[in-house]
């Protein structure tokens, strides 16, 4: 041990760096040694990752696996509705129009002036009833002409009968005095042609008096055209004429003075499509509506129809007529009528949402045993949420309604319990 105080109290410096020397690394050792721990927490790290990546890849590949065997196995539910026979009577509605039963125009028949007239828009008359009385006076002045002229006539006639029978008295007489030599040949022949004369004379003068005749009967009938009667019971529609107004009487333009209708019973026109077309005939039910007249249907029977389709339109006029004795029907509505027509052929009724339209063509889905079968239809008609069909099912038949875009021909399918769609 040192003598010196001093040295004693240097040593604890002198020693400590000695120390630190020997047991602290050096620098780039500690970095080398930080660099490798670095890497390998971010090789651990990059290991846990794959690890965790490759689990969840497994575990997404063991869902898919599973969803396909699902869906491979998947046996839909669907829904179904019974199809069902069409009833006896179809009923068709289609649009009409109100029509008088009789309706005429009346034209004046005699020239000259309205001197009277009786009714005006809406008045009810018979036939019979005077209308209006027509003045021609020109008129009473050619039958009263007409009359002389056959009076003069028949003189005539009196007249030539009297000369055949003076010529009838020669003839006889000098017939037998020529046959006896008595008479000249001459004289018989001049008496036996003159009475041959006066006798068509007499045949002339009888047919002149039937041409004035007649020609009386048609002015006088022209003189009861003066009087404008109705043609049969019914309503006076339409007036053009007053007290004072000329009348011209001509077949292609004579004035038009009234319009008359008959209203007491309706005629019902409508126009019937050809799909409905076959089973109408006189006889066949049918039912009225007018929509301004609610709760008031009118009943009738087709009356009768044209028996020929109208080629333009391939519909069939069909009219039918209806009592409306209380009036409440006019001419001209718009109504609606309900045919019952008996259906001549067998049908079958299919929910039109079980119907599908593609390039296959038109078919429905009928589930048998569990499994959907494509039948292939005919369709008549569509009748909004349904169609009539003529072949493809029949009654009683599960259709699959709104069947699922991928339901194919013999593919499995359950039917929903309970939620039979109809």
């Amino acid at each position: 041990m040192p003598d010196d105080p001093r040295a004693l109290d240097r040593q604890p410096a002198d020693l400590t760096p000695a120390f630190s020397d020997v047991a602290a690394p050096p620098a780039d050792h500690r970095s080398r040694m930080g660099r490798r721990l670095i890497g390998f927490g971010a090789l651990l790290l990059l290991a846990a990752g794959l690890a965790i990546g490759v689990q969840q890849h497994y575990r997404q590949h063991l869902e898919v696996a599973a969803a396909a065997e699902e869906q491979r196995d998947f046996v839909p539910r669907v829904r179904v509705a019974a199809v069902l026979a069409s009833p006896d009577i179809n009923k068709v509605v289609l649009p009409a129009t109100t029509t008088a039963f009789e309706a005429a125009n009346i034209f004046a028949r005699a020239s000259g002036y309205v001197v009277q007239r009786n009714v005006d828009i809406g008045s009810r008359v018979k036939a019979g009833d005077l209308l209006a009385v027509i003045s021609a006076p020109e008129l009473d002045h050619q039958i009263a002409q007409a009359q002389a002229t056959l009076a003069q006539n028949e003189a005539t006639l009196r007249q030539t009968q009297a000369n055949r029978e003076l010529a009838a008295h020669n003839w006889a007489r000098d017939d037998v005095l020529v046959k006896h030599g008595w008479a000249t040949q001459q004289q018989g022949d001049t008496d036996r042609l003159n009475l041959a004369a006066q006798t068509q004379a007499a045949d002339a003068n009888a047919a002149t008096i039937k041409a004035q005749q007649a020609q009386i009967e048609v002015l006088q009938q022209q003189k009861a055209y003066q009087r404008v009667v109705a043609p049969f019971d019914g309503v006076i529609t339409q007036r053009n004429i007053d007290v004072g107004s000329l009348v011209q009487a001509d077949a292609a333009s004579g004035t038009f003075m009234f319009a008359i209708t008959h209203g007491n019973m309706m005629r019902i026109q409508l126009f019937v499509p050809q799909e409905a077309a076959v089973g109408v005939k006189p006889g066949v039910t049918a039912i009225v509506r007018v929509a301004e007249i609610p709760g008031h249907p009118f009943p009738g029977q087709v009356t009768r129809i044209a028996d020929a389709l109208d080629p333009g339109t391939r519909t069939l006029l069909t009219e039918i007529d209806v009592p409306n004795a209380d009036g409440e029907l006019s001419p001209g509505m718009y109504s609606t009528v309900e045919l019952q027509i008996p259906r001549k052929t067998p049908s079958l009724i299919v929910p039109d949402a079980a119907v599908v339209f593609d390039a296959q063509g038109v078919y429905v889905f009928v589930v048998e045993n569990g499994v959907a079968r494509q039948h292939q239809i005919t369709e008549i008609l569509d009748l909004g949420t349904e169609m009539e069909v003529s072949e493809g099912v029949k009654a009683g038949d599960l259709a699959v309604v709104n069947p699922p875009v991928d339901l194919e021909d013999g593919k499995k399918v359950k039917i929903r319990t309970g939620d039979t769609a109809r």
